[in-house]
């Protein structure tokens, strides 16, 4: 006997045109009635206005990693062909063994972010060589006619005068497509373009007066090696008709150029290499100009940045999707943290603070860290800061302007302390600055045992190496517009000084020693013997030379600065207001978990949802809970005694046992039109 399956029904429900959607301004979001909040649109201006500046901070942060990788490639472009920028026809007394020019572009195997470095590229070229670049992906690209097509349609809207339509024959070129043709529509354009234009564009933008075409094939990896081979072997054929540049995006190595090629083919290419910057160093240049520096009042805490660099460096490698990640800590904290609108400027929180009302003084109190900094006070300063709005302002501007000198001496500091053991073997501290920084911002480092390691390596460095770190952390302290940490730039100087009047009194005595005659006395083995031991004894008892005193000095001058200036986040007053903790939301959020999401949604709808109606003890079933919701616990709870197929087919049939009509429709039409998903989350809950 067949049964027929609901996931076999089709059930269509055309939207009702007539209702609109309800805007509700971004800003009402940040209204959360639990933290009564008073001033969310102050909260929601003042992210939006640090959230522009830490994007164009990237922005800029990304087109100057970029451009000196994009200067070499215009170099290589302009290099490739010389007679041809000087308007020659004869390419092919230029192009020996029809070779074409290739740049490999090593970009690394984060894929997402291909698309905005081959974005400016692109841009790049189009300003400084040829207006003629192309971008092709392998999904577009099955076979060389599809591959003929896209190149084609993508060609024909870049010619250099957008006004002289008459010179792209449109409807041949969709008819055929082939190198011929593109030959032909090349001559055409750049023949019959008018001089005068030509000439005007050619001086503002840098183009050539017979630019070249660029092609650029994104994640060549993906490409069919058919589809190269037969494009590069009817494309050498006509270089010199159609001047032709390829740039070979490669997220894994050069050798995939190899593998996908044959030396046949790859014969025909005039390949050189062009190297990104790796996606570890990026990530560090980002951390040091977002997060390393008191030019941005918001910070993560060390479980927030550990749970964005280990989704970076364990899943994909992309520069986009931290930088996203640190959006969302930036948006989590203004949603959640009321006192989020002293996260600006310190003049403006200042002048905030002054506007601040009795409910906002409130929560100022209710801080753990002012409860703290609070009990450490005098009985008499404990009442007024409690009691007394006027005095706690003042308090709470003193404290915002400490917490401001805290992050600029505390950078200082880490920096220092980078470039003492970012050298030492075996990297106890860690190897970059980020792990540095994850280990001050969780317990005081001077408690660690990698600390102490490291301070013992470090007195025993030689004086070359010390006065180099010495002079690094010099200009450290130099490069900071705001002086801070004392006299500590002055110190570091005077060792300086006087490690360079050490080398002045080495050399004095050593030239004393070497006018003194030297004498071989004849021994036997007794006395020798006794004269080794007689030296060993010495050497033991031996008082530290000039050098090691200063070198002791040194080390004691950097673990104090450590100690005085290394404190964690949490021993400073009103650090909530710009620190983000909340790692579960990051990883709720960013960690993937779809089988997870699904089953929370149907078994605790409240959860997405919000809806107090929805609200239900552990165990119970509310009568409010959508229909699928209602249908999944029931399975849940025994799935045997549940027929889908029998639900469906007779939804009207609810009897009761004294009458013999129906007494109650518990059918909904959304009910049919969730049967579907709840079989398959069935499954999945039975797979699970």
């Amino acid at each position: 006997m067949a049964t027929s399956s609901v996931s076999k029904g089709c059930f269509v429900f055309k939207p009702d045109f007539k209702k609109r959607k309800i805007f509700v301004p971004i800003e009402d979001y940040f209204n959360n009635e639990e933290l009564d909040s008073e001033d969310s649109k102050l909260r929601f201006e003042t992210y939006s206005l640090l959230w522009q500046r830490m994007k164009s901070e990237t922005e800029q942060l990304q087109e100057e990693l970029n451009g000196n990788l994009f200067d070499n490639l215009v170099d290589f472009l302009q290099k490739s062909h010389p007679e041809f920028q000087k308007n020659s026809r004869d390419w092919g007394s230029q192009m020996k063994f029809r070779e074409i020019p290739t740049a490999a572009l090593i970009l690394g195997v984060n894929v997402t972010d291909h698309d905005v470095i081959l974005r400016s590229l692109t841009e790049t070229l189009q300003n400084n060589v040829t207006p003629y670049v192309v971008s092709l992906q392998a999904k577009d690209c099955p076979d060389v006619k599809h591959f003929l097509q896209k190149f084609t349609s993508q060609l024909m809207d870049c010619c250099v005068d957008r006004n002289s339509k008459e010179v792209t024959s449109g409807k041949a070129l969709k008819k055929t497509y082939s190198m011929d043709t593109l030959c032909s529509w090349y001559s055409a354009v750049t023949q019959k373009a008018d001089p005068k234009v030509t000439i005007k564009r050619r001086t503002a933008s840098g183009h050539w007066r017979s630019p070249p075409v660029v092609l650029i094939l994104k994640s060549m990896e993906s490409f069919t090696s058919r589809v190269l081979q037969d494009f590069i072997t009817i494309s050498s054929q006509h270089l010199h008709e159609f001047p032709l540049i390829l740039i070979f995006g490669i997220a894994t190595s050069p050798v995939i150029i190899h593998r996908l090629l044959p030396h046949s083919v790859s014969s025909l290419l005039c390949i050189e290499l062009f190297q990104s910057l790796s996606c570890d160093q990026h990530l560090t240049v980002v951390l040091d100009k977002l997060l390393l520096t008191p030019q941005f009042p918001f910070k993560l805490s060390k479980k927030a940045l550990q749970v964005l660099t280990n989704i970076f460096l364990y899943h994909d490698f992309s520069i986009q999707s931290f930088i996203k990640g640190i959006k969302l800590s930036l948006l989590e904290h203004f949603h959640s943290q009321p006192l989020s609108v002293l996260c600006c400027d310190l003049s403006e929180a200042k002048k905030r603070v002054n506007l601040f009302s009795v409910s906002q003084c409130e929560n100022i109190r209710r801080l753990p860290s002012f409860r703290r900094y609070v009990e450490n006070q005098p009985l008499g300063k404990q009442v007024a800061l409690l009691t007394n709005e006027t005095f706690l302002k003042e308090k709470t501007q003193s404290l915002l302007e400490d917490l401001h000198v805290y992050h600029i001496n505390y950078f200082l500091v880490l920096r220092c302390l980078h470039n003492f053991t970012s050298s030492l073997p075996k990297y106890p501290l860690g190897r970059q600055i980020r792990e540095l920084y994850c280990t001050c911002l969780e317990k005081k480092i001077w408690d660690s045992e990698e600390y102490k390691s490291s301070l013992q390596l470090l007195r025993m460095l030689a004086k070359d190496e010390l006065v180099s770190i010495l002079q690094r952390c010099i200009e450290v302290l130099n490069s900071s517009t705001e002086k801070q940490l004392g006299n500590a730039t002055q110190k570091i100087k005077d060792f300086l000084t006087q490690f360079q009047n050490l080398d002045a009194e080495s050399k004095e005595e050593e030239d004393a020693c070497g006018s003194q005659p030297k004498g071989l006395q004849k021994t036997d083995l007794y006395h020798l013997q006794k004269s080794l031991l007689e030296m060993k004894a010495l050497r033991r008892t031996k008082k530290p030379t000039k050098f090691e005193m200063l070198r002791e000095n040194v080390m004691d001058f950097i673990d104090n600065l450590v100690r005085d200036y290394l404190l964690p986040p949490e021993s400073q007053p009103l650090h909530e207001i710009v620190y983000f903790s909340a790692a579960n939301t990051l990883c709720e959020h960013l960690n993937a978990a779809p089988r997870i999401a699904l089953h929370t949604a149907l078994n605790n709808p409240y959860y997405y949802l919000k809806n107090e109606a929805l609200k239900s003890e552990e165990g119970c079933i509310p009568n409010t809970a959508p229909d699928i919701c209602i249908a999944y616990k029931l399975h849940l709870e025994c799935s045997r005694l549940i027929n889908l197929v029998d639900w469906a087919e007779k939804p009207n049939k609810g009897f009761s046992s004294a009458q013999s009509k129906p007494t109650q429709v518990w059918w909904t039409p959304s009910l049919s039109r969730r049967n579907s998903t709840l079989e398959y989350m069935a499954r999945q809950g039975t797979c699970a």
